[in-house]
């Protein structure tokens, strides 16, 4: 028997092919057991030598089966489908040397078709369902019949082979359909997901676009507001009380210019993939001064939650945005000062973000920066898609949850940088 190597095809066939040659061997052993204690048990006359002959060859052909198996990533339908028929033969064969049709183990051919029809294409599935439909034709005709002298007892045995046929078909079929729905299902919800996530990062890529464009067209308008606020601070006629409301209003646009100047940058010559390493803590605690230089009223204190040496973290400019929306988000709920932790454990590292306001609406905790934009107080959610998009594509998650005691808690988990 040949065996076609594997090559195209998902790992969905590999995964049925391995159970199905696993399971074979079960199969032969309790098969082997049968023909060799059968005669003398029941005593019921059968050729012994050819059954344990094709019994071993069976055992031979699955081990050489699952030798070519044991590095490969991917199977194709069609050999399932060798294997399968393989079954279908060396049943027959087995089958021809104790009594043909007469035998109730004759109805053992089923399963796989059944297996077929759940794995493998139509015409697979019409080659297989022909194969058995004809070694059970033939089989009413070609056999070796098995003599019994007594035909009372020869139906009893007949019945408690029937019984035993369709116990083992239940429990095969069962299985296999079991196993192939919650597949099913997995793949359903493997795409389900992968389809919200397009359509998240399809939003995200427009307000890109977006935002880029807007950054271009602030130049202008920001430049003419540095130069007027540039022209009061030096007018000697601005009252002494204005001076400061000037001074705090050119260091805003200062933030803004560079803000739009990082933008440019970051869309233009720098490469995302090229961020160097840093430590976690001087990491973050550079872009937690950095948003005090943008929002001083606001206050924070940094915690270091893990002991030992703070491993490194990607300096990248979308973490960076990330942490700092919801620094923003968190200020925004409660003039209180933030807690900001950060943790770690052997593969991840963990920031925390916890203000103590009144917590996070039901809205936001079901379904914010996932499906849609849960309006809130002091916006309309779109930085909080972009917070979890930005995470997600650096390979970490974002979970929003309140705490027992009260505030909001915004936990970023990533893996650790090598």
């Amino acid at each position: 028997m040949s065996f076609i190597p594997c090559t195209i095809d998902g790992t969905e066939h590999l995964g049925t092919l391995r159970r199905l040659l696993t399971g074979r061997w079960m199969v032969l052993a309790v098969t082997a057991l049968l023909v060799g204690s059968a005669p003398a048990a029941l005593d019921i006359p059968l050729p012994q030598l050819p059954l344990l002959g094709i019994i071993g060859v069976a055992a031979a052909l699955n081990g050489m089966a699952q030798w070519q198996l044991r590095r490969a990533q991917t199977a194709t339908p069609y050999e399932l489908f060798s294997q399968l028929l393989f079954d279908v033969v060396t049943l027959s064969a087995l089958v021809f040397f104790s009594g043909g049709a007469t035998n109730p183990l004759v109805s053992l051919l089923l399963p796989p078709v059944a297996i077929a029809a759940l794995a493998l294409p139509t015409r697979c599935v019409v080659a297989i369902g022909g194969c058995a439909i004809f070694a059970y034709s033939l089989l009413m005709f070609f056999y070796v019949p098995l003599p019994m002298a007594d035909a009372s007892r020869a139906t009893r045995l007949h019945l408690i082979g029937m019984w035993l046929t369709f116990v083992v078909s239940a429990i095969t079929i069962a299985g296999f359909v079991v196993h192939m729905t919650r597949l099913i299902r997995q793949r359903d919800a493997a795409l389900a997901a992968a389809r919200e996530q397009g359509l998240r990062d399809e939003r995200v890529m427009a307000m890109g676009t977006l935002a880029a464009g807007a950054a271009h067209e602030l130049g202008t308008p920001l430049a003419t507001m540095a130069l007027v606020a540039g022209e009061l601070a030096n007018d000697p006629a601005i009252p002494e009380a204005a001076r400061e409301d000037v001074a705090l209003l050119r260091q805003q646009i200062g933030v803004c210019k560079e803000i739009i100047t990082g933008l440019s940058r970051r869309a233009g010559a720098e490469r995302l993939e090229n961020t160097p390493l840093e430590a976690a803590d001087r990491w973050l605690d550079g872009l937690r001064q950095h948003w005090h230089a943008v929002r001083p009223q606001s206050g924070s204190r940094l915690i270091i939650g893990s002991d030992g040496t703070p491993p490194n973290i990607i300096a990248d400019p979308r973490l960076e945005q990330a942490v700092l929306n919801l620094l923003n988000n968190a200020a925004n709920a409660t003039a209180l000062p933030l807690e900001i932790r950060l943790g770690w454990c052997s593969r991840n590292l963990c920031i925390d973000i916890r203000d103590h306001g009144p917590g996070f609406p039901q809205a936001v905790l079901e379904q914010g920066g996932q499906r849609s934009f849960p309006p809130h107080e002091h916006g309309n959610g779109v930085g909080l898609l972009l917070t979890r998009s930005a995470i997600e594509q650096l390979g970490g998650s974002l979970t929003l949850l309140n705490p027992d005691d009260g505030g909001a808690l915004a936990r970023i988990e990533l893996p650790q940088a090598s």
